[in-house]
């Protein structure tokens, strides 16, 4: 199959990130870059051998562009994808898909009427350490899960840029803890669990400044049975471990997120009824993975990403919404 052309919108830090990781993309290349500022983009594509460069609209409209990735602040999301989605290319968009949750069902209809690939960034999603995960909840290696427990947070260098702005949805719930909501999500939905009832989200504590802005917050999400205790902060290191329980077992995840640039390797299942398991598992660009499943999905054909689908991403941004509510 021929190499996917991507176009890079928004280049900012982690689009330099995505950059980075296309250049081990097995199915894809950096051709392009846009931005608001067609001379930032120029810059930018100097700097990364990109072919072309322009504004947003140029380079959506372009017909030899076949992917964008989208990497701008949150708030510039949706009208971006829909952009994109309309001129028939295939978005990956990193997470959140935007702010709220009628804007990202907004979003997803417009994919969904468009057939063309559309993908929410959880790189953490992609790569054999999530494989073997979901391998192991669908054999029931821990029985049916039943409670989870995970962080995702980090201590910003200043209160200022972006994070710290509500005027462009900063915050910790959406920065950062839209990832233990997603693997809540992702366990729920391998169990078959994730239609057993509405999810809510009750337990809500947090921390919120002068700006609105909140700077850290926990909750217990529940999808019928199952129950994800999950915190997230922008002014505190919070652990990357993760515990899952199951009604047979437990699985240790010391780093369930990984990096930018490499997956996380290895966790153990810890079975009631027998010894402790470590896997053991190659590190990948998961940045790449996430790229080159976008592209077998348009060599494919498809539409949807299995690793991460449509319903997930509509149940993540409810619960996101639902968090952020109820620090009001």
């Amino acid at each position: 199959m021929s190499k996917t052309r991507w176009a890079i919108l928004g280049p900012g830090v982690i689009s330099g990130n995505f950059a980075d990781s296309l250049e081990h993309a097995r199915l894809g290349e950096l051709y392009a870059v846009g931005s608001s500022n067609a001379d930032r983009a120029a810059k930018f594509a100097g700097e990364r051998g990109a072919m072309v460069s322009g504004t947003y609209q140029e380079i959506i409209e372009r017909d030899d562009v076949d992917a964008v990735y989208i990497g701008t602040v949150h708030t510039t999301h949706a009208e971006l994808a829909i952009a994109a989605l309309n001129a028939g290319k295939a978005v990956l968009c990193e997470k959140p898909i935007t702010p709220s949750l009628e804007a990202t069902a907004e979003v997803i209809a417009v994919a969904k009427e468009s057939g063309r690939p559309f993908l929410e960034a959880y790189k953490f999603r992609f790569g054999p350490l999530a494989d073997e995960l979901r391998s192991v909840i669908l054999r029931g290696d821990i029985g049916t899960p039943q409670r989870l427990d995970a962080s995702f947070g980090f201590a910003a260098v200043e209160r200022t840029g972006r994070l710290f702005e509500a005027s462009l949805a900063g915050g910790a719930i959406l920065d950062v803890g839209g990832y233990p909501v997603s693997l809540a999500v992702g366990i729920a939905a391998a169990a078959g669990l994730t239609g057993n009832g509405p999810v809510l989200v009750t337990g809500i504590e947090g921390e919120v400044d002068a700006h609105d802005v909140d700077l850290w917050a926990n909750a217990d999400i529940t999808f019928g049975g199952f129950v994800a205790s999950v915190h997230t902060s922008i002014i505190s290191e919070l652990t990357q471990s993760a515990r899952l329980y199951g009604t047979d077992g437990w699985i240790d995840f010391p780093d369930i997120w990984g990096s930018r640039s490499e997956s996380g390797t290895t966790f153990t299942v810890h079975p009631t009824d027998g010894e402790p398991r470590v896997v053991v598992v190659d590190a990948v660009d998961p940045m790449a993975a996430e790229a080159d499943a976008v592209s077998l999905a348009i060599a494919e054909g498809r539409s949807e990403v299995p690793e991460m689908t449509w319903d997930e991403s509509i149940i993540v941004a409810a619960a996101l919404a639902d968090w952020r509510r109820g620090l009001v």
